[in-house]
């Protein structure tokens, strides 16, 4: 996605929070129209494909006829260019998408009594600020979860207790060095994750918020990741392609998602993964509908059912992730009555969820905004 393109999103954003949203929600839900399409992350929509067990997609279609069609994307800023391109009825985006689809137009607000299911919504998530513009909700939550430190049980006997050992060249518990041994996020919203690291390793340059950075901050931020060019031996956004890397290419550490280290543990691998002492930036995923969708009762019929208890539970299971709706964590066979508890539900207060810097900040006033992240992070990583 180009600076220019980031950058105008953000100009709307500004505009959009000042003036008002206009486009408004849809009064009722007609017959299905037969077909659905949905931008998402990897093993969000699932038709048993991959493991017949898990399947959320084919009861679906027969109940309602609508025909689902899924797209996958790597970052939050392809799920930006593809609901820009159009064509896609929903999006899976995550905090650092969200507020630049309603900005942008490219989403609409959803009328939440056509969706009987909000009502078992976890009520920290009913009005969050990356899916709520001035008291309209713009989507409906899914899943949420941390971004976790995946790590090699055979080099880290014990897990890691510091991001350090991807941010800092060091000797490893197996002597050997993780230059080249160490992955980073390749999205510019990895800024944060330096920059949370660096609220515990220099609590002098008194950052609050790992989104809202002033530019003394944010200078500090960038030196750390300029530092870290030399370690990573790949920028990860593929889920799959780093799957492979920590098989067969020498990876013992790394930013990941739980859906990777689920991957990777079911295949017997030696990997595993922790929240380091510093915390994790993380995701608290909503289901938004396109401003111009094609199909928006079946996109509405969707929206209610990627609420059931059993479709949170069953998605939690296979991605590690926590549930959007509370009553999913008991009595589901996939996730078992401690899987919520195992993939962090305690954290949420945590964990700092991804957002789009504006360049407004309550704790530092005049902040770098996402469009300078942006150029500044492709740089690194082209360094």
């Amino acid at each position: 996605m180009s600076t220019t393109r980031i950058l105008a999103g953000l100009l709307a954003l500004s505009a959009a929070c000042s003036t008002g949203l206009a486009q408004e929600a849809k009064k009722e839900i007609g017959a299905g129209e037969g077909a659905l399409n949905i931008v998402a992350w990897p093993g969000y929509i699932e038709r048993g494909e991959t493991d017949k067990a898990y399947d959320w997609v084919t009861g679906f279609e027969k109940e309602t006829g609508c025909k689902v069609s899924v797209k996958t994307a790597a970052t939050s800023d392809e799920m930006v260019t593809l609901m820009n391109q159009g064509g896609f009825d929903l999006v899976t985006a995550s905090g650092d998408a969200s507020l630049r689809l309603i900005a942008g137009k490219k989403v609409q607000p959803i009328n939440i009594d056509l969706v009987p299911s909000w009502k078992t919504v976890d009520d920290r998530l009913k009005d969050a600020p990356w899916h709520t513009v001035d008291g309209v909700h713009y989507g409906t939550p899914y899943q949420w979860g941390p971004n976790v430190l995946a790590y090699n049980t055979t080099v880290f006997k014990d897990a890691p207790k510091s991001w350090s050992v991807v941010f800092e060249e060091q000797n490893l518990p197996d002597g050997k060095s993780n230059k080249g041994r160490v992955q980073a996020f390749d999205g510019p919203i990895y800024v944060a994750d330096a920059a949370l690291y660096l609220m515990k390793k220099k609590p002098e340059l008194g950052i609050k918020n790992p989104y809202e950075l002033n530019p003394t901050q944010y200078a500090a931020v960038m030196d750390l990741l300029k530092a870290q060019r030399a370690l990573v031996g790949r920028y990860w956004h593929d889920a799959m392609v780093q799957v492979d890397d920590f098989k067969n290419e020498g990876v013992v550490a790394s930013s990941s998602w739980p859906f990777q280290v689920n991957l990777l543990v079911a295949d017997k691998k030696p990997v595993a993964s922790t929240v380091p002492e510093e915390g994790a930036t993380g995701w608290a995923d909503t289901t938004m509908l396109h401003a111009s969708a094609e199909h928006p009762n079946c996109a509405y019929l969707w929206l209610n059912h990627s609420l059931d208890p059993k479709v949170q539970g069953d998605l939690a299971a296979w991605f590690g992730s926590v549930p959007s709706v509370p009553a999913a964590c008991k009595g589901n066979a996939l996730l078992t009555d401690a899987g919520c508890d195992t993939n962090g539900m305690a954290n949420f207060d945590k964990i700092w969820f991804w957002r789009t810097p504006t360049g407004k900040c309550e704790a530092e006033g005049a902040c770098v905004p996402y469009s300078q992240w942006t150029k500044d992070y492709l740089a690194v990583m082209g360094q």
